[in-house]
């Protein structure tokens, strides 16, 4: 049997058994609160919405968008919201293609548990880069991803392309 070390995959099981991090226990509140966005793998900051990598991802550049308002329904975020999100989604694949050359993308939200939403009380928006040949036989029989970068190196290629340095 061959095995895969993963040790940065324990982080995700003890999470499980935690309570939540930050004052209001939702990332997508206490996150853009702090001043560390480095940490916090905040790649941009909008007026109403902002970016940041999944520290979970399914591929590397796996990015996520979420308006600073909390809140689990798009009919409470606005127009100006919505526009936003759709523009830094827009900015966010443009980024991404430019750090990776993706062949191409999943974009999409999960609203409501149900609907496979790891976070439900707060809607995110998900970008995920797909190569030809990413999903193979380690996510179908395995049930694991296998990301060939790490994510701090991951988090400067998104950075600097996202303000042009690529």
């Amino acid at each position: 049997m061959e095995r895969l070390w993963a040790p940065w995959r324990m982080a995700y099981i003890d999470m499980a058994n935690k309570p939540p991090a930050g004052p209001s226990g939702c990332i997508f509140c206490d996150k853009p609160a702090q001043a560390i966005d480095a940490e916090n793998l905040i790649v941009h900051r909008g007026e109403r919405a902002f970016v940041l990598m999944n520290l979970y991802p399914y591929n590397n550049g796996h990015l996520m968008i979420a308006p600073y308002k909390h809140t689990s329904t798009l009919g409470e975020l606005g127009e100006e919201t919505m526009l936003e999100i759709m523009t830094l989604t827009v900015a966010a694949q443009q980024a991404l293609g430019r750090a990776f050359g993706p062949h191409g993308y999943n974009i999409g939200m999960n609203l409501g548990r149900v609907a496979g939403a790891g976070i439900a009380d707060h809607l995110h928006l998900h970008i995920v880069p797909r190569w030809n040949g990413d999903s193979n036989f380690m996510t179908v029989t395995g049930e694991t991803r296998v990301l060939p970068e790490g994510l701090e190196s991951t988090y400067q290629k998104i950075l600097n392309a996202w303000r042009g340095n690529e």
